[in-house]
């Protein structure tokens, strides 16, 4: 994704007429071919992070976006586990956007490809694996708390 970024700042640069394209296209993309990857991404990085939430529920482990905004120690170890998990969804994201790509602007804006990326399969992901933790935790404290000893 580093080289996708950098080859579309080396290709097209940095200007407000290409953040401008690129906001243009981000909002475009809604509509059209190929809208079915704004469900699927989304879903497909959800199951990933509930597999991980009840995984990070189960041994007690912190929060994952918690982790990662306030324990600078442990952030690139959980941030290299979160790309792990995503990583066959964030290829599928940059295929998905590529053939995209190349069907309505009949050109590749590599930046943009990792942008979309992020937003459909990464940001779910962050953003329900700790809340996921959260309530299973609650949930089995709950559960447990209920069993007569």
């Amino acid at each position: 994704m580093a080289v996708f970024v950098v080859l579309g700042v080396t290709v097209y640069g940095l200007s407000t007429e290409v953040f401008g394209r690129i906001w243009h296209n981000t909002v475009d993309r809604v509509g059209g071919p190929m809208t079915f990857r704004f469900i699927l991404q989304p879903i497909m990085a959800s199951v990933a992070a509930l597999y991980d939430g009840l995984a990070d529920a189960r041994s007690g482990r912190s929060h994952y976006l918690w982790t990662l905004v306030t324990d600078p120690a442990k952030r690139l170890g959980r941030l290299r586990e979160g790309v792990r998990a995503t990583s066959r969804i964030l290829l599928l994201g940059l295929t998905m956007d590529t053939i995209y790509q190349y069907i309505v602007f009949d050109t590749f804006h590599p930046a943009e490809a990792v942008i979309i990326t992020l937003l459909l399969a990464f940001a779910p992901y962050v953003l329900l694996r700790g809340p996921i933790s959260r309530v299973v935790s609650w949930w089995r404290g709950a559960t447990r708390a209920d069993v007569p000893r």
